[in-house]
């Protein structure tokens, strides 16, 4: 039987504030539902379904004041899963819909987005990036997602030529309905990162699960 994907990595949620310490900020309520496309007989073979599961350490219980002056992400490093992407999109809300964007399927499998509603990476609060696990066109830039464990590294290249490291302290594979929502966008005094891809196996043409990284700076 053949399987498909939809065209796009689409969220279906609504947008909704959330108090930072600073000021009210535009969040997304949701979830990251099918990455790609069609996959046509005699196409490009799919990924295999991103079954990771879920496990946690425990929180940093202090804040450490580590954070980086606000700067633009460029790229992306994940060594355990072979991610090198050389650019970052930018990713807004639609003011019309509450959706967020993901990258093009067509053009950038292979080229993560950072929600520019967010904190930039490093900088204290939250920065939230999202990225394809598989397109129409084959496995895309988090393919090797399931390699991916407590501890890894994360790394963001910026424009200040600073490089923000994060270190992965929970992994959380969620059905689409159950999205934590405050938990991913929710203030934070400390300088984070929630990394957003495709999980779980495909029904009626949509991947059913999000994969999401929760990472704290260290470096």
């Amino acid at each position: 039987m053949t399987r498909t994907l939809d065209p796009v990595c689409r969220r279906t949620r609504r947008a909704r504030r959330v108090a930072t310490t600073t000021a009210l900020a535009v969040a997304v309520s949701g979830a990251l539902a099918a990455c790609g496309g069609a996959a046509a007989p005699g196409g490009p073979e799919l990924a295999p379904d991103p079954k990771v599961g879920s496990t946690a350490a425990a929180a940093p219980v202090a804040d450490t004041g580590l954070s980086l002056p606000k700067s633009r992400p460029t790229g992306m490093r994940i060594d355990a899963a072979g991610v090198d992407a050389k650019k970052m999109l930018d990713l807004k809300v639609d003011a019309a819909t509450g959706e967020l964007g993901v990258p093009d399927a067509d053009t950038d499998a292979d080229t993560p987005g950072w929600w520019t509603g967010g904190a930039t990476p490093g900088e204290k609060g939250v920065a939230v990036l999202v990225a394809h696990f598989d397109t129409a066109h084959g496995p895309a830039l988090m393919k090797d997602v399931k390699k991916i464990k407590l501890g890894d590294r994360i790394e963001v290249p910026r424009e200040d030529g600073k490089t923000a490291a994060f270190k992965i302290r929970e992994i959380e594979d969620v059905n689409k309905k159950d999205f934590p929502t405050d938990k991913v966008y929710g203030p934070t005094r400390r300088a984070e990162l929630r990394l957003l891809t495709c999980g779980g196996g495909i029904k009626d043409g949509h991947r059913t699960n999000n994969v999401i990284f929760y990472a704290d700076l260290v470096a």
